[in-house]
């Protein structure tokens, strides 16, 4: 027998990813989406949800980019951590030690941690209620070398993800 179910985050599992931006001060910030997913294989695209009342909302709507960060389990407390604070409160890349470098591409930073970081370009976004679904496009993607197979594709069994 089915009984009716809460429908908030009915979809599940969601992934578990860091997004990474900068301001126009150039200052970092980063945060874990649960909202997220591929949305084009041609041109590569994904999607990410952000709250507008967080503060790395209105890091995205200036600079327009951003980079997912794919934690592995090895990166556990970092995600707990910058999905716990709040950079209203902190700088909380600099609170956890987070060893980051700028990207290739965008304008934002990469958590050097993650094995797998994907720089993002906005192309477009769309307001769904509680989230603003931004859509980037995939402008580069860095991959530690133990999780890239001999055809170039990740080899998302041995990445072991949150």
């Amino acid at each position: 027998m089915k009984k009716k179910a809460q429908a908030k985050g009915a979809l599940q599992p969601s992934p578990k990813i860091l997004v990474t931006v900068r301001d126009a001060q150039g200052q970092d910030n980063a945060l874990a989406v649960g909202y997220c997913g591929n949305c084009s294989y041609d041109p590569p695209m994904v999607m990410v949800g952000i709250v507008p009342s967080r503060y790395s909302y209105h890091m995205i709507k200036e600079n327009e980019c951003f980079v997912v960060n794919l934690p592995s389990k090895e990166q556990e407390a970092m995600f707990d951590y910058l999905g716990s604070h709040s950079g209203y409160d902190e700088n909380k890349l600099k609170a956890i030690g987070a060893n980051t470098c700028n990207a290739d591409i965008v304008n934002a930073a990469l958590l050097t941690d993650c094995p797998v970081n994907i720089e993002c370009t906005v192309v477009d976004s769309i307001k769904t209620g509680s989230h603003e679904m931004f859509i980037g496009k995939v402008e580069r993607v860095h991959a530690d070398e133990k999780y890239i197979d001999e055809e170039g594709k990740i080899d998302f069994v041995k990445l072991q993800l949150l």
